[in-house]
């Protein structure tokens, strides 16, 4: 029996790391010894997580948040890291199936989930336990990059519930820990 593949964005055992101290800083949040790789293009902060990918055990269900975000900026796919699938119809994503969510979905959806490739999307379709209570191919056109999901803080460094989407134009993006980069779903179409 051969191995499963493990996804490209699972976090592995010994990828876990001590959390860093967070410090009000610049009206937001930093860390107390921050440096340049702390933070992205927009200035946003991002969970400190080491890269040992294969070390340990995998976490299925935990991503490692740097191959999260290559793989969002990319457009790689989620677990063999190759070019998603694209087409004239869009790029490929296998997404939990939430259309009776409102009229229109998954248009205007913010994703953390990457897009994935047309073999990888029939394995995750088959051994991706989120997925297994009922999931839907889409084909989406205009997917841009649209904010963070992470930690939210409020004065006094205090975190706001489990994380949530945060869009780059709101102003509390210098309060968020980011752990992972959102996709925002536009002209997307079904597949049957």
């Amino acid at each position: 029996m051969s191995q499963p593949q493990i996804p490209y964005i699972t976090r592995w055992s010994a990828e876990r790391s001590e959390p860093a101290p967070i410090v009000a800083s610049l009206g937001g949040i930093g860390y107390a010894d921050e440096t340049l790789g702390d933070r992205d293009s927009r200035g946003v902060l991002w969970a400190r997580m080491p890269s040992r990918p294969g070390q340990g055990r995998p976490e299925l269900g935990n991503i490692h948040s740097s191959r999260q975000r290559r793989a969002m900026r990319k457009l790689l796919c989620q677990v063999c890291a190759e070019p998603a699938d694209t087409t004239a119809d869009g790029v490929l994503w296998v997404l939990k199936d939430h259309r009776g969510d409102w009229a229109g979905w998954p248009n205007g959806m913010g994703v953390t989930e990457p897009p994935i490739c047309l073999s990888c999307a029939r394995l995750a379709a088959r051994a991706c336990p989120a997925l297994r209570s009922g999931h839907i191919a889409v084909r989406v056109r205009a997917h841009a990059i649209a904010g963070v999901f992470g930690l939210r803080y409020r004065a006094g460094l205090v975190e706001s519930g489990n994380g949530e989407l945060v869009s780059f134009s709101e102003s509390h993006i210098r309060w968020t820990l980011a752990s992972q980069l959102v996709r925002e779903l536009h002209d997307c179409t079904i597949l049957s």
